[in-house]
């Protein structure tokens, strides 16, 4: 199973990576996408000044740190001057400069934002997250983040073609796995409120660049799994071997945790993310999501959903989790997670997010005894559909982080008892009854 779904993930990825650029499609979130927002606010004699905004306009898809990496290709021989609400992470080649000396010389400069807590003087509004971004609907107040910088040449500067496409910058990304970055494109100027709302004022130019997502050029293999029980059974049907890495895969690292020390120090780049180590079983994969179909009432029915983390190297922060199941309309409460449906598709309301509460389970800690969030919910039988019967008790379709997660075949989901049981109670009643009759007349003629 496992094997089947990696060669379609290559096939896939392979058509995708011959077209020009690499849009990704999700249908839970078909609007999806990162906004960079490149505003001219003023130009002057030798120079001219720039707000960058980034955006993340996806519903439940966030930015983990390390966060983002803004690059991009200057066209000439541009120079950064100064910085506020970010930084460049190489000042480059400056020899040509005699005095003041420009905050960053590289022809592609890598900009990153600043921690919580730099100093007042290098911040700017909306700023100093990290690189972390929030999902629109998690977080709305914290899904941008922008910075402020000079920009110059090092030769003869000609301020008139500053607002000429031809000068904009190329080739930008924002060095996160399975994003692809278009062209600059020239939209209406950004307009800016001052003293509270009664004037506008607006950049003398501005242009759009959108990165999109596809888990095809994330990763090649799936990032977690889903296994699956039910009260009225007692098999418990576990995630599907080789779900994200077969056992003893090539460049894939496995560990005991039963063997693991107290605290585990996995030295790694700290601009990039840790490579997975995850907790060695048949699956391999680094965060597995159970569903337990727990309780059937009168009128409702209740679910156990438990995300647990396998990955030794990670905590998952602002985690969220997309289910598809249709009685998800009938939902009555979610007891320990936030919630909220996304109606993506008129009156179709089949699929939700569900995400931790802040300070309490918005942390999915990395693998060991307190590595697991979990959550009930009650949902309404709907008489119009509901059944346990053949799996409709189970999600159609799990999402964690964004990645879709593999699921058991449908064959294998835990069933309802089936008719031997039935069909045995039938066999002793059509042989005790003539037995009990038997037994009647014996006794009457005595």
């Amino acid at each position: 199973m496992g094997l089947f779904l990696m060669l379609g993930s290559i096939m896939t990825w392979c058509l995708v990576g011959f077209t020009p650029l690499a849009y990704g499609y999700d249908p839970l979130d078909p609007n999806g996408n990162i906004t960079i927002k490149w505003d001219i606010m003023q130009i002057q004699d030798s120079s001219y000044n720039v707000k960058v905004s980034l955006f993340n306009y996806q519903l439940f898809r966030h930015m983990e740190p390390p966060g983002w990496r803004l690059s991009w290709t200057w066209i000439g021989d541009e120079v950064i001057w100064s910085m506020v609400g970010a930084e460049a992470t190489l000042q480059g080649n400056c020899s040509r400069f005699r005095n003041n000396l420009p905050h960053s010389c590289e022809k592609q400069p890598v900009i990153v934002d600043l921690l919580p807590g730099a100093p007042y003087n290098m911040q700017t509004a909306n700023c100093c997250k990290g690189g972390v971004l929030s999902s629109m609907i998690q977080d709305p107040s914290k899904y941008g983040a922008s910075f402020l910088m000079s920009v110059g040449a090092a030769s003869t500067f000609n301020a008139s073609n500053t607002t000429s496409s031809d000068t904009i910058p190329a080739n930008f990304t924002i060095e996160l796995p399975g994003y692809t970055c278009g062209p600059p494109l020239i939209v209406p100027p950004s307009r800016f409120p001052s003293d509270g709302g009664r004037r506008w004022t607006q950049a003398i130019g501005t242009w759009n660049v959108t990165c999109i997502y596809s888990q095809f050029r994330a990763s090649l293999s799936p990032k977690c799994c889903v296994s699956l029980s039910a009260f009225y059974n007692s098999t418990i049907v576990p995630c599907p071997i080789c779900s994200c890495h077969c056992p003893g895969s090539e460049g894939v690292r496995c560990a005991n945790s039963s063997k693991m020390l107290p605290v585990l120090q996995l030295p790694h780049d700290v601009t990039k993310e840790a490579r997975p180590l995850v907790s060695c079983s048949r699956h391999m994969c680094p965060i597995k999501v159970h569903w337990h179909v727990k309780q059937s009432y009168r009128e409702y029915w209740r679910v156990k959903v438990t995300i647990t983390n396998l990955n030794f190297a990670k905590n998952y922060s602002q985690w969220s989790l997309v289910m598809q199941h249709p009685n998800l309309r009938s939902l009555t409460q979610v007891f320990s997670f936030n919630y909220k449906p996304l109606d993506q598709h008129g009156p179709i309301n089949d699929t939700g997010i569900f995400w931790g509460i802040q300070y309490y389970n918005d942390m999915l800690l990395q693998s060991g005894d307190e590595g697991y969030v979990q959550t009930e919910i009650l949902l309404n039988k709907d008489a119009e559909m509901f059944t346990f019967r053949e799996g409709w008790a189970f999600p159609r379709k799990i999402s964690f982080n964004g990645d879709e997660c593999v699921m058991p075949p449908p064959e294998d989901y835990p069933k309802l008892p089936n008719s031997a049981n039935t069909t045995s109670f039938f066999k002793f009643t059509f042989w005790i009854i003539p037995c009990l009759l038997f037994l009647m007349f014996i006794l009457w003629q005595l």
